[in-house]
């Protein structure tokens, strides 16, 4: 009963930040939610999409409602790591001595807005997705921890390529989806112009803070993951391996390398918070292939023949996606 009392809150509370959050983001619901998944299961995101489509308030509106610290920062190519971790300082004392400081930079925050993180060098980029895997800051020989909850949202421009440093596929695996920023439909376009008219500044209230975040985050670690519901997930991965003997016939044609372990793992974490957020403490196959592209459509690397045919990564994905059959529970 205790259960079901915490079920019944946490989708209540989780219900009323996204209508917080419509009132200043018009559509976009799948990118909200992703976004929210991925905060309460404790990883990343990765936004793709042309400016101007709102990925930038939806963070600062989020951090309003949800009353943390945010702080964004727009990657350049001369971005050091420095910039981004904090640095050293030095400091005199009142007889004129010297001591080193160290000064917090923007990463110590909650919701951090990494911008257009493809336009930073390497060392810049790895310097940032160092700090999200681990959670923590090293300067010099001490370590600073990152306050929970902690999530870091990058942002690609799909167009003007030039002069950028595309992600690794590597460290594209540590962000837990990868969510593609659609246009608005013609009815969502004429809202955002008629409040763009109106011009009245919105009152957003603050639904939860940081300890509430956390416990919604510990009542997702309760939802009940049957076993055919793990084979499916691990299934699923396995079937973009084309390498292995239950990959899909369009993995054998078009896939390079398939989802890591990872993806299996990220399936299940993504999952289990969609599950809460429809009000179950359960996970179901349907709430995996739901959430099965945002999770995957990064982590497979296509060939030549893919991209000489035309294929994308979430065209062949649909695909496995469809011919994967969840076992009887």
């Amino acid at each position: 009963m205790q259960i079901d009392s915490e079920v019944q809150s946490a989708v209540a509370r989780l219900n009323k930040v996204r209508q917080e959050i419509g009132k200043v983001i018009v559509g976009q619901q799948e990118v909200v939610d992703g976004v929210l998944i991925c905060l309460l299961a404790g990883g990343h995101v990765l936004l793709e999409g042309v400016p101007g489509l709102g990925k930038t308030t939806l963070l600062r509106t989020l951090s309003r409602v949800l009353h943390l610290k945010y702080s964004r920062i727009q990657f350049t190519p001369d971005l050091m790591p420095a910039d981004i971790v904090g640095s050293m300082m030095m400091e005199s004392d009142d007889r004129g001595g010297k001591n080193l400081r160290f000064q917090p930079g923007p990463i110590f925050a909650h919701l951090v807005l990494a911008d257009e993180i493809n336009r930073a060098t390497p060392k810049t980029q790895s310097a940032l997705l160092e700090a999200m895997q681990e959670r923590t800051i090293t300067s010099g020989t001490t370590t600073h921890e990152l306050e929970s909850p902690f999530l870091v949202m990058a942002t690609q421009n799909p167009i003007e390529m030039e002069g950028t440093y595309p992600l690794p596929e590597a460290q594209l695996d540590r962000f837990l989806m990868k969510i593609i920023v659609e246009y608005p439909t013609r009815a969502e376009l004429k809202v955002v112009v008629d409040r763009t008219l109106n011009a009245e500044s919105v009152h957003l209230d603050s639904i939860l803070d940081r300890t509430a975040i956390l416990e919604i985050r510990s009542v997702c670690h309760k939802v009940l993951v049957a076993p055919h519901v793990m084979d499916f997930a691990v299934d699923l991965v396995m079937a973009t391996q084309p390498e292995s003997s239950n990959a899909h016939p369009l993995a054998k044609k078009y896939i390079r390398y398939g989802s890591s372990p990872r993806g299996a793992q990220s399936l299940v974490e993504c999952g289990r918070v969609l599950a809460l957020m429809k009000g179950r403490l359960h996970l179901s196959t349907q709430d995996i292939q739901s959430i099965a592209q945002s999770v995957m459509r990064h982590r497979i690397i296509l060939n030549f023949d893919a991209h000489a045919d035309g294929e994308t990564p979430d065209s062949i994905l649909k695909e496995i996606v469809k011919s994967v059959v969840p076992s009887a529970a």
